[in-house]
Formats: C-alpha cells, sequence, structure tokens
C-alpha cells in the first residue's frame, strides 16, 4: 500500500505543523514580550523621571537575580551614582540610658493593651501584628522579653551549610524566627554558608574579618539593642553576645536616620529593633507580588518608629526575608526556588534567658 495514502501519516504530519505553528507563536509571543519589556526600561530609565528611574535601579540591584537590568541602558557610572549615593557618616552611638529592660506584668482582671496599644491576649509574651502600606504587607513580632532573642547560627557550619529560618528555630526548639544578615551569593546561588560580616553568638565572634558591614546590630549582655557599630572593637567593647550585620540603621536613639542614608528601591525587607521597655521588634515586609511590590528603607524605619522604636536596623531582605512563627512560615517567599538557606536568623525562645517566660 502507498505510504502516501496511510492515514497515521497524515495524522502525524499535522500535529507535527500543529506543533511547529505553536513554537512559532510562542516565539513570536516572547519575542513581542522582551520588546516591550525593553521598551518599559528605555521609558523608566531615559523618559524623565529621575525618581522613578531611581526606585526602578535600586529595586532591582537589591535582587541578585535581575540586577542587570538595570545595566541595559545605564552606564556603570549611571548606576553606581543611583546605588551608592553619598550618605552622612552617623557620629551617634546606642544610649542604652533610653532603654529600661521591664518584664511583662499580668493583671488579675486579665490581658491589657501596653503602653503602644498591643495587647498579649494569650499572655505568651508575643504579639503578632499584621501591618498594611501602598505597596506592602507583612507582620511586626513584639517579643516583650529580650532575652528571648538569641542569633540562630551554626559557627562550625560556617563556609560548608547555610540553613533555612525554620531550621534555626528547630535548633534551639524556638518559638519564632527572622532570617538575620547577609551572605556571600554569587549570581544569586549563593549556598547561605558565609556570612559577609561579623557574627556573634553566646557572647563568641565569628568571621571578624569582614567586619561590621553597614549596619550592625547586636543585643548585649544587658538585654539592649545597640546600633552605630563603626568596627569590630566597638562589639567587642559593648559586650555584644547576639548580632550580625546588614543594615542600613534606621533608627538611633528616638529618630530615624537621615533620608539621605534610606534611599532604596521597593522590596521585601526584613528588619529589627526595640522599644524602650526592652520589647524586641522583628518586622517583615512581603513584596515582589501582585499588588504588592515592598517597601523602601524609609517605610521600615517609619514603621519601627511607629510601634516605638528606639533603636532599629535594616536586616537581609528580598528571597530571604521570612519569618516562622508557632510553627509554619506566615508570610509568602519572593523566591522562585523555595526557602533559601542562610547563615543567621534570629531566634525567640520558648522562654527567657533571665529565668522569665
Amino acid at each position: 500500500m502507498d505510504d502516501t495514502l496511510r492515514p497515521e501519516k497524515h495524522v502525524g504530519r499535522s500535529i507535527l505543523r500543529f506543533i511547529l505553528r505553536l513554537m512559532a507563536v510562542l516565539l513570536s509571543t516572547a519575542g513581542v514580550l522582551a520588546l516591550l519589556l525593553l521598551c518599559a526600561i528605555f521609558i523608566i530609565c531615559r523618559g524623565g523621571s529621575e525618581s522613578a528611574r531611581d526606585y526602578f535601579v535600586r529595586s532591582v540591584k537589591e535582587t541578585s537575580a535581575i540586577g542587570f537590568l538595570a545595566d541595559i541602558f545605564l552606564s556603570p557610572a549611571e548606576v553606581d551614582a543611583i546605588v551608592n549615593p553619598p550618605v552622612l557618616e552617623l557620629e551617634e552611638k546606642t544610649d542604652t540610658s533610653l532603654v529600661a529592660v521591664s518584664q511583662p506584668e499580668k493583671h488579675e482582671d486579665g490581658p491589657q493593651p501596653d503602653a503602644w496599644g498591643y495587647v498579649d491576649e494569650d499572655e505568651d509574651g508575643l504579639i503578632l501584628v499584621p501591618i498594611k502600606g501602598g505597596s506592602y504587607s507583612g507582620y511586626m513580632l513584639i517579643v516583650l522579653d529580650p532575652s528571648r532573642v538569641v542569633l540562630g547560627c551554626k559557627p562550625e557550619s560556617i563556609a560548608d551549610k547555610g540553613y533555612t529560618v525554620q531550621q534555626y528555630v528547630e535548633m534551639v526548639d524556638g518559638v519564632a524566627g527572622i532570617n538575620g544578615g547577609g551572605f556571600v551569593d554569587p549570581n544569586g546561588m549563593g549556598d547561605g554558608s558565609v556570612p559577609d560580616t561579623l557574627i556573634v553568638t553566646g557572647g563568641k565572634m565569628y568571621n571578624g574579618g569582614s567586619g561590621v558591614g553597614k549596619g550592625f546590630v547586636g543585643i548585649d549582655s544587658d538585654y539592649i539593642l545597640h546600633v552605630g557599630f563603626k568596627s569590630t572593637e566597638d562589639v567587642r567593647e559593648w559586650d555584644i553576645q547576639e548580632g550580625c550585620g546588614y543594615g542600613p540603621i534606621l533608627v538611633i536613639n528616638g529618630e530615624m536616620v537621615p533620608e539621605e542614608n534610606l534611599k532604596s528601591g521597593l522590596n521585601p525587607r526584613t528588619a529589627i529593633g526595640q522599644r524602650s521597655d526592652g520589647a524586641i521588634l522583628m518586622l517583615v515586609i512581603e513584596g515582589r507580588q501582585p499588588g504588592r511590590l515592598g517597601a523602601s528603607y524609609v517605610d521600615e524605619a517609619e514603621l519601627m518608629l511607629r510601634f516605638g522604636a528606639v533603636n532599629a536596623c535594616n536586616l537581609d531582605g528580598g528571597s530571604s526575608t521570612m519569618m516562622w512563627f508557632n510553627g509554619e512560615y506566615i508570610n509568602n517567599s519572593a523566591s522562585v526556588i523555595g526557602i533559601r538557606p542562610i547563615p543567621t536568623s534570629f531566634v525567640v525562645l520558648k522562654e527567657g534567658r533571665n529565668g522569665n517566660g
């Protein structure tokens, strides 16, 4: 029988033609979308609005994966001027007299609002507050006893392995945690094992040769949170027991740092701070999602002040931003490859180290 008359031959050729046409349509569509994206980037970068350009450049450069988009229509010098503008040198150091660590009071007639209006309904020493802004949503966790907060890390695994926030919390049988400092992350493919600043846990210093970064944050033996470090010597002088670096500093001694130091794009964010009564504030902001691009450094600073922060510092953000609370992650990850391993986290213990729960 002549093959040209076989029905299956016609069917096979029809399927092949369909697949080829579909591939052509998909490739054409992808080409059009890529062209539209390039046009949009060109308009943002060269369209005359410096604020839109700067927000775009800072937002993409704060990521490891898509930072190259800023380089398409801008020179390296132009990008550097946007990403690394001149900042004011902060001469202030943490004024410990502004923080008086106190233990939460229990009232006979049930939980009462604290001085900032928040209520520990189940009296577990933790208050979780959902927050929402124009471009973001997230959570603020208030830890009433600062002695419950430690740095989650595994010093023996430095340069070998990173762990998730959940794993750090489980290592110490804790109840909550947020991601901590930054790490060496070439092309967004780092394994979270190598911190890029000094870290301190249990009063011992590790990776000291990397310095304190753009903003180190540490808790001393009196459970007071410090910012404003200049060097490793400051960390030693202030008797820091738990800490890591990232930055920038957001609030120091009750005042937001100058806005010149807080220029940024919109991205997922993590921050830590402390109120005047000693309570630790842990903030996570979602971003890179429809309707929720993220927050700026100024947004973070304003949120910290709203919740009573005396001192506060930005931590690693983007795809690292995660909060583990009572057995689950409560925010959505911005990572396309799943929850990222990291070198450090701030973990909340079940009970305080000073004997209080």
